[in-house]
Formats: structure tokens, sequence, C-alpha cells
């Protein structure tokens, strides 16, 4: 058995009853690239669950410290029956990740261990009155931090035609962005996830409808990154993130679709890069010295298990790496 179907099994026998709900992807994988010791400080950047924290908390015991941050309040509340059953010490901070990193960095903690689960939590995902499903009729909401303003209705039902087709293409990928985002204007006002749905569908062609998977998949992940700001908050948090660890600190980051994982895969790269000199220098003369192991040089996917067990993995990605030095400033 390997040390992440190990950990795996591990998490799986030690999670109370209450917590069974959420099922963490790649936890075994993820515990394993962080590598958790006893007595270290680790830092969960998306807590969701707590699936992940889980297997961290018991790994880290009674002189650890582990940190989580979630802008989700049903995360925090989630947190609170979390702490009161583990070993460790815990404290959480109730914000978006990147502004929590730079908190944690202005108060000078530091890190032996961070990692990011960037895909939607079970309890947003199943909770239909947050409007984050195509599968249930809801509220346009898909805030992530209930107390922020913006707000999936006001970008389709406010935002003009063209600021629509760059969020579904750019953000969800979405070929036929241009005919969705004019059904979108054309409808107005759209009150609910269905109302959007329709939409979609009424802008795709015929044939499209019944292609591989959901036709509003796309157009619903596009939405939800613009409302949460998500791939902006990546770009700031990533830089943090590192600086916050300390050297030969482990980081992990779980991304669930091919814009997270660009950014998080150019970001170690960038930082595992050794020597910049020509190659036709017979000497180095730059002295650059990589900052970064890369732990993972293709991304882990999950196994036929784990995808049995939990189709929501089969999008997942994990990257890792070992710090090596401090990040040069650009």
């Amino acid at each position: 058995m390997s040390a992440a179907a190990r950990a795996r099994k591990a998490w799986e026998q030690t999670m109370s009853p209450s917590s069974r709900i959420h099922v963490p992807v790649l936890a075994g994988e993820l515990v394993e690239l962080v590598a958790p010791q006893a007595g270290e400080t680790v830092i969960d950047c998306t807590f969701g669950g707590g699936g992940h924290a889980r297997l961290v908390a018991d790994r880290i015991g009674p002189r650890g410290t582990l940190i989580a941050i979630d802008r989700d309040p049903v995360a925090g509340r989630r947190f609170e029956q979390f702490a009161d059953e583990v070993s460790c010490r815990t404290r959480f901070i109730p914000m978006e990740f990147s502004t929590a990193l730079k908190t944690l960095q202005d108060e000078g903690v530091r890190a032996d261990g961070l990692y990011m689960d960037l895909g939607m939590s079970s309890l947003q995902v199943d909770a239909p009155e947050r409007g984050f499903s195509y599968s249930h009729d809801a509220p346009l909401d898909m805030r992530m931090d209930p107390r922020q303003e913006l707000t999936a209705a006001e970008i389709l039902n406010e935002w003009p035609e063209s600021r629509i087709v760059q969020i579904l293409r750019g953000l969800g990928e979405e070929r036929f962005a241009g005919g969705i985002a004019r059904e979108v204007v054309r409808r107005r006002p759209l009150e609910t996830t269905s109302d959007f749905v329709d939409a979609i569908k009424a802008g795709m062609p015929t044939a499209a409808r019944f292609g591989s998977g959901h036709p509003a998949r796309r157009s619903f992940q596009a939405l939800r990154i613009a409302v949460n700001g998500e791939l902006d908050s990546i770009d700031a948090a990533l830089p943090l993130a590192w600086d916050t660890l300390e050297i030969h600190g482990r980081m992990a980051v779980i991304s669930f679709h091919s814009l997270e994982d660009r950014r998080v895969k150019r970001f170690f790269a960038s930082l595992a890069v050794g020597c910049t000199c020509p190659p036709d220098l017979p000497v180095c003369v730059c002295g650059h010295e990589p900052e970064a192991e890369l732990l993972t040089r293709r991304s882990i996917v999950a196994d036929e298990r784990e995808l049995e067990a939990n189709p929501r993995s089969r999008s997942a990605r994990l990257r890792g790496a070992l710090k090596l030095a401090e990040r040069t400033a650009s």
C-alpha cells in the first residue's frame, strides 16, 4: 500500500460521523506531499469541510499548530466543531486567502507546510439556495462570502453584453459565449439559476446541448469565478503563500480546471529555474540558484478507486514544491 493510500485510509478511520459528509479530493496524496511532522505549523488556505485538515492535525499532534483560512461562514462553523475534535493548536481566519496570508505575513507567522484546495467545497455545491449548481433552481447568488456585494444576478442583469462574453469565453472557455450572452441580455431580468440555464441552452446550437457533460457547466464555472474574483485571488495568494513558508517547507495546491492549474504550474516552475545564462556561455555568470524543488514533475490525479468513490475528483490536479531559498523580489 502506498503512503498516499495509507494516509487516505487513516483519514477514513479517524473521521467523526458528522465529518463524513465532506469528501476531500486527493487527501492522501496531498498529505504525502506536504509531509507534516509533529510540532510543525501548517496553513490550510481553503479549509472548506476540513477533510484535509483532519489528516494534517493528526500528523502534527498536540505540539503542532494548524491555521485554517476560509471566507465562507459555513466553513467557519464547521471549524468550531473541528477544533474541538483535534489535539493540535488551531486558529481560524475568516477571510479570502490572499488577504489572510498577507495578514499572517504582517504578523511574522511562518509555516512548515501550506496547502490550497482551489475547488468548490461540497458544503457550497450541495446548498441549493446559494446558486452554485445548475441542478437546482435557486437565486442567482454564487457568493463564497455572503458579505460581499457583487452577486451573479448583478453581473447577468447589469453588466454589458461584451463583458459577459469576456467572462464566459475567458473564464469558462465557452465556445458559444456570444450567443449565450445575447440570450442573457434579451431575457433580462434573470432571477434564478434556471433562468440562466435556459438562456445558456437557447444561446447554443441544438447539437451542442447534447455533448459531453451538462451544457451549463462551463458558463456556471465562469460566472462563479467572476463573482468571487477567484483567479485574481490565486495570482495574489501564490507568492504570499510561498513567502510565508520556512526554508525546506512544502507547499501543495489542488486545482480543478486549466486556468488554475496553469497558474500553479507556471509559478512553481519559475521558482525551480536555476542558471539563466545563455546556453553558449561555458561558465555560469548569473549565479542564480533555484528557489524551489518540484515535488511533482507532472500533476497528480485521482486513481480509479477515488474516481469511483468521488466523481468530483475527476478534474483535480495536484502539484507541490519544496522551498530551497527565499523568493527573489521581482
